[in-house]
């Protein structure tokens, strides 16, 4: 409640509050009221009654209190309610104008007037008294929850490279609340949630008073906020008609109403792509091929599907990172190449940015183009061929994936195709987290030789496997250890206390884009070492990223292209894509081909002569 309200005792000469024709303190505060009539006959005359009772005094005293208040302090009370009623504006315009993408954040954005605002001021003038204290409550709840929404595609932004899906996005919040738990502790993420609670309950209820204050001013002042409304109209109009500007933006902003049409848009596009995929994901080029016809020229051979988290084309071309990350990949070509390995290498562009990293992997399994968690749902559910699942198909390879990162139930597995799945559970890891990765891809693919490849089996082995230490925070980072200390993992201990903390990497631009530069460097050797080590002449590895890293590392206007290479020491095996016009090495080339990637199964199982016999949706 604010502090000066109007009171019915006649104030003090000093608390007059007109002065100089300033409104009093307390009308800031009130709701104009129709005149008193005047007495009757009956009553004319006649004194009215004293309050009696304690209850008459207690209702008279606070009143009296606040009208002395008035009176002691009568500037200090007009420059309270005008600065209160300032800042109820200020809230309003910068609502209105807010982006919702960090990258547009600058002080012309702010320099606009909005036509909503115009819009606004125009009804609550026109409305009477109660439809007016409705209107003013409604819009501004509107006006938060919209508020609420833009903020949220600025998060959105800032991860993951889009804004935020009012249908399919609610999901992801927990997911969010989970990696601040991994990344922050407990402690982190309560505070986190206790937050995002409150602001939900908080900007909402703001702004329905600030727009009620404002409405109430206006109706008081109905001539002046009138002519003030039509001259920000003629001048609205004016700069829209003569396309006028401040810092490369427009002066007149309809922002807001721009992004509400946004948003009904791309809810009517998710729910008609909710209908058209399904009938996309039925349909296959190779849905009708026989387990005979795929694959017959990879027949006999390990293969070994590997994602390296967020490796994106930021890590190889990137000032900054890619020094390091570009001696790493050289250097481990050379290595490659003394071990009777060769090397080529791509660019495919992503279905996903900055997170979401089952997205990327779909897409690229599925051939299909899996940007949204519905897609997602979607093909997972149904029989759609996959690169893993081909294999499975033809009956001729044991399939198996290595997924440290999943710390759940996983149905998936059952579509990808695998005869095992070894979870974060499932690969005897004793050591730390190193914030939101379960464990360092050198101990994961330790566990890989130990629980599989290094076993004798009756078939050769096809494997998806996820390495996850180049995840953001990217602090802390493992290190390489010699294989025979890796263990169960408790040595790791040391490692991850004497690491970097996330807070002093992450909100720091040159040393989170150092970091993440690092930890690509860490999981890119961990895998080709691996390789030199446990590979064979049967050995054909394709790795790649599933996405480019966030904003922050990558930059606000980053492709989604990642690498990919294809490792073999079977020189057929790189023959079958001479084609493709791949890069030599593990690095390739910045005119190297960029393919949709949704676009590699076709192309792979195509190349390794699988026969295409469609399936229709």
């Amino acid at each position: 409640m604010p502090l000066f309200t109007r009171s019915n005792q006649t104030p003090d000469r000093a608390g007059a509050a007109t002065d100089e024709g300033l409104p009093s303190a307390d009308a800031e505060d009130a709701t104009p009221e129709e005149p008193a009539a005047p007495p009757s006959d009956a009553t004319a005359g006649k004194p009215e009654p004293e309050p009696e009772g304690a209850g008459a005094v207690a209702q008279a005293a606070p009143r009296t209190r606040r009208a002395r208040l008035r009176a002691r302090h009568p500037v200090a009370a007009r420059v309270l309610s005008w600065a209160v009623t300032l800042l109820a504006g200020a809230l309003v315009v910068v609502a209105l104008l807010l982006p919702n993408k960090p990258a547009d954040f600058r002080p012309s954005e702010f320099a606009r007037i909005p036509v909503e605002a115009l819009l606004g001021a125009a009804v609550l003038i026109a409305l009477p008294r109660r439809p007016r204290l409705f209107a003013a409550v409604l819009g501004g709840l509107s006006l938060g929850v919209l508020t609420l929404l833009n903020l949220l595609d600025i998060g959105f932004n800032e991860f993951l490279g889009r804004g935020f899906n009012v249908v399919l996005d609610w999901s992801l919040l927990g997911d969010a609340q989970s990696y601040l738990k991994d990344s922050a502790g407990e402690a982190g993420a309560l505070g986190a949630t206790v937050a995002v609670v409150v602001l939900v309950l908080a900007v909402p209820a703001v702004m329905a008073w600030a727009v009620v204050r404002l409405g109430n001013l206006m109706a008081r002042h109905t001539a002046i906020t009138t002519r003030a409304t039509l001259v920000l109209s003629t001048v609205w109009m004016t700069c829209a008609s003569l396309s006028l500007q401040v810092g490369g933006v427009p002066i007149a902003s309809e922002h807001t109403a721009a992004v509400v049409r946004d948003r009904a848009a791309r809810v009517k596009a998710t729910i008609r792509d909710e209908r058209g995929f399904a009938r996309e994901a039925k349909a296959d080029t190779f849905g009708n091929t026989p387990g005979s016809e795929l694959v017959p020229d990879l027949r006999g051979k390990d293969i070994m599907f590997t994602f390296i988290e967020s490796y994106g084309r930021s890590a190889v071309e990137d000032p900054i990172m890619s020094p390091g990350v570009d001696a790493t990949l050289d250097a481990k070509t050379k290595e490659l190449a003394k071990a009777g390995f060769h090397a080529k290498s791509g660019w495919l562009t992503s279905a996903t940015y900055g997170g979401s990293s089952w997205l990327g992997h779909s897409t690229f399994l599925s051939g299909l183009w899996i940007d949204n968690q519905n897609r997602y749902r979607t093909v997972t559910a149904g029989d759609h061929l996959t690169l893993t699942s081909a294999f499975k198909k033809t009956g001729d390879w044991r399939t198996v994936g290595i997924m440290p990162g999943v710390q759940k139930g996983w149905p998936e597995a059952k579509f990808y195709g695998l005869d095992h799945l070894y979870d974060a559970h499932h690969l005897g890891y004793q050591g730390p987290k190193f914030s939101w990765s379960t464990m360092p891809d050198q101990y994961t693919l330790a566990a890989f030789q130990r629980l599989e490849h290094g076993r004798k089996h009756d078939k050769p082995l096809m494997s998806e496997i996820i390495l996850t230490s180049s995840h953001q925070p990217w602090a802390p980072i493992p290190k390489t250890i010699p294989e025979d200390q890796v263990g169960d993992g408790s040595v790791y201990d040391a490692v991850e206390k004497a690491g970097k903390k996330p807070a002093d990497v992450f909100y720091n631009s040159t040393k989170v884009k150092q970091e993440y530069g690092k930890s690509i460097q860490y999981s890119v050797t961990s895998l080709i070492d691996y390789v030199v080590k446990y590979g064979n002449k049967n050995t054909v590895l394709v790795f790649l990223g599933d996405h480019q890293p966030m904003a922050r590392v990558s930059g606000d206007k980053a492709s989604r292209d990642v690498p990919v290479a294809i490792v073999a020491h079977d020189p057929k095996v790189l023959d079958k894509i001479t084609d493709w016009g791949y890069s030599d090495g593990l690095r390739p080339a910045h005119d190297a081909p960029v393919w949709k990637m949704s676009s590699f199964r076709d192309r792979f199982l195509t190349a390794y002569g699988s026969t295409p016999r469609p399936s229709k949706g």
